[in-house]
C-alpha cells in the first residue's frame, strides 16, 4: 500500500500514484523536512481500491510483479531498439560526451536536453514537454507543461529541489498529441511502469529525458545555501544551483538567489563543502535506488565530470542513447554542426560516475543490510554483494547518520551556522575516512600497475 511506502520513509515524492488515482483519495504534500509525500485518505470509500491500483505505479513499491520486477525487466518492455547492455549502465545504444552550440551556455551542463526537446517539437515527435520550471514563491520550481519551442528556454538548467508530477499529469490525457517528459530515474522508473499498466498514457508519452542523479535534495538544500550565501530563508526566491563559471572548470560553478529586496546573492559551491558524497539533505529513498544512469529513459544526460571535459567551466554532458529516436537525434545534430560530440567508450562513461556506483552499486546492500528501512518495505535490488571492507563499512555508516542528521538539524534551526557547528564533527569525520579510502584506492591502482 501506498502508506506503508511513506510510513517506512521509501516515498520519493514523484506524485505518479497521485495523478493515477481515480479520486482524490491521494494528495501529495511537503512534511516536515521538506519533501513531498503522498498523503492518503483514511476517510475515502475508494481508498483501498486506489491503494490497490496505484502502488503498482510507485518506483518503490516493495513487491512488483515479476514483469516489472526491476529495472531490467522493465527495460525488456520498452527499450529494445538497444542491442547492447551493461550491468551498471542498463541497455544503450551508444554513449558520447559533448554539447549543443546554441544551448550549451544557458544549461547546467552541455545544453543537450534542451536541444533535443527542440528538434523532437520540430519533426513532429511530440507537441508537449513536462519539465521542471520556475514555480509561485512558495515553490520555486514545479512541474510544467510547455507546448512551443519558445517556452522550453525557462525549463533548462538543473534544480536541486523537490518536485512532484502529480499536477502536470493529472490532465496529461486532455493534451493534444504526444508528450515528453524529463526526469531523474524514479520518476522515469514510475513513468514506465503507469505506461505498462495504462494504455491511455502509454499511448501519450513520446520520449523520456533521464537525469543523472545524485540524490533528491529536501527543500533544506535551498535554504541553507541562502542562508550561506546571506539571504533570509524565509524570504529568498529564485534559487540558481549552477551558475557557471566560464573560465573555470565545470565544477567551480556557484549557488544564487535573490533576497526579500531582490538583491542577487552568489556563493561559490566549492566554499559550501561537499554536498553530495556526504548525503545532505537527501532523501532516504536515495539510498535504495541502484539505478545510476536512468536507465529506462530514451535518452540519459549527465554531467561529464572527466577529463578533459571537466576542466571547461562552460559545461559538457555525457549521452547514453536508448532507442533509435534518440540516437537519430544525435547522429543528425553531429552531421548538421549543431552538435559538438564526441563518441565516448563504455569504459570512459563509466568512469564519468564511479562516485555513484561506488556508492550506490557497491554500497547498496551493506546498507539494506543495517538500514532502519524493514526488508519488506524495499524493492528488489539488482546488486547483493555486501563484502566491503572495513573502511567502507565505516563510510556507509556514517554517510547515513549524516544524511539523518542534517535534515534534523535544519528543521530545528533553520540558520547556517548553527547548522555547520553541529554537523561540524560528523562531517569531520566522515571526510576523514573518505580520504583515507581515496589514499588506498590510488595506492591499489598503483600497484597494479606495477605488478
Amino acid at each position: 500500500m501506498i502508506k506503508a511506502v511513506v510510513d517506512n520513509d521509501m516515498c520519493i515524492g514523484c506524485g505518479m500514484c497521485a495523478a493515477q488515482s481515480k479520486t482524490d483519495a491521494i494528495q501529495m504534500k511537503m512534511n516536515q523536512f521538506g519533501f513531498y509525500t503522498a498523503n492518503v485518505s483514511e476517510t475515502d470509500t475508494d481508498t483501498d481500491k486506489c491503494n490497490d491500483d496505484c502502488i503498482k505505479v510507485c518506483p518503490f513499491n516493495p513487491k512488483p510483479d515479476d514483469k516489472v520486477k526491476t529495472e531490467n525487466e522493465i527495460a525488456e518492455l520498452f527499450l529494445t531498439e538497444a542491442s547492447n547492455h551493461h550491468n551498471k549502465m542498463g541497455r544503450y545504444i551508444n554513449t558520447y560526451a559533448g554539447y549543443s552550440v546554441e544551448h550549451r551556455l544557458t544549461s547546467s551542463s552541455g545544453g543537450i536536453a534542451t536541444y533535443t526537446l527542440t528538434e523532437l517539437m520540430r519533426r513532429g515527435e511530440i507537441q508537449h514537454v513536462i519539465s521542471v520550471k520556475a514555480g509561485p514563491n512558495t515553490a520555486h520550481y514545479q512541474y510544467t507543461i510547455s507546448s512551443s519551442i519558445d517556452e522550453l528556454a525557462s525549463a533548462a538548467k538543473t534544480k536541486y529541489y523537490p518536485v512532484t508530477l502529480a499536477d502536470a499529469l493529472k490532465d496529461i490525457n486532455k493534451l493534444d498529441g504526444k508528450v515528453a517528459i524529463v526526469g531523474v530515474a524514479c520518476f522515469i522508473k514510475a513513468i514506465r511502469l503507469a505506461q505498462v499498466y495504462d494504455p491511455i498514457f502509454n499511448d501519450k508519452v513520446g520520449f523520456l529525458i533521464g537525469i543523472i542523479c545524485g540524490g533528491v535534495k529536501s527543500t533544506f538544500f535551498a535554504e541553507y545555501l541562502a542562508s550561506k550565501a546571506g539571504a533570509p530563508v524565509s524570504g529568498f526566491t529564485q534559487p540558481e544551483f549552477r551558475i557557471k563559471d566560464h573560465s573555470s572548470t565545470a565544477s567551480d560553478y556557484s549557488y544564487g538567489c535573490l533576497d526579500k529586496d531582490d538583491n542577487q546573492l552568489t556563493i561559490k559551491m566549492r566554499k559550501v563543502g561537499d554536498m553530495w558524497g556526504t548525503g545532505l539533505f537527501k532523501a532516504n529513498a536515495c539510498d535504495y535506488c541502484d539505478d545510476v544512469t536512468t536507465e529506462l529513459a530514451d535518452l540519459s544526460l549527465g554531467d561529464a565530470w572527466l577529463e578533459p571535459y571537466s576542466s571547461d567551466g562552460r559545461g559538457t554532458s555525457v549521452l547514453v542513447t536508448r532507442s533509435n529516436l534518440a540516437e537519430d537525434i544525435i547522429k543528425a545534430g553531429i552531421a548538421n554542426g549543431e552538435l559538438v560530440i564526441d563518441e565516448l567508450p563504455e569504459a570512459r562513461f563509466l568512469a564519468s560516475q564511479q562516485g555513484s556506483f561506488n556508492h550506490r552499486h557497491d554500497g547498496l546492500a551493506y546498507r539494506i543490510k543495517i538500514g532502519k528501512t524493514p526488508l519488506d518495505a524495499i524493492p528488489p535490488k539488482r546488486f547483493t554483494d555486501t563484502s566491503l571492507s572495513p573502511l567502507l563499512k565505516i563510510i556507509h555508516r556514517l554517510r547515513i547518520a549524516t544524511r539523518k542528521m542534517s535534515l534534523l538539524v535544519w528543521a530545528g534551526s533553520k540558520e547556517s551556522h548553527v547548522f555547520d557547528h553541529k554537523m561540524q564533527r560528523s562531517l569531520y569525520w566522515l571526510k576523514f575516512f573518505t580520504r583515507i579510502s581515496h589514499y588506498q584506492r590510488a595506492i591499489i591502482r598503483r600497484l597494479k600497475k606495477v605488478l
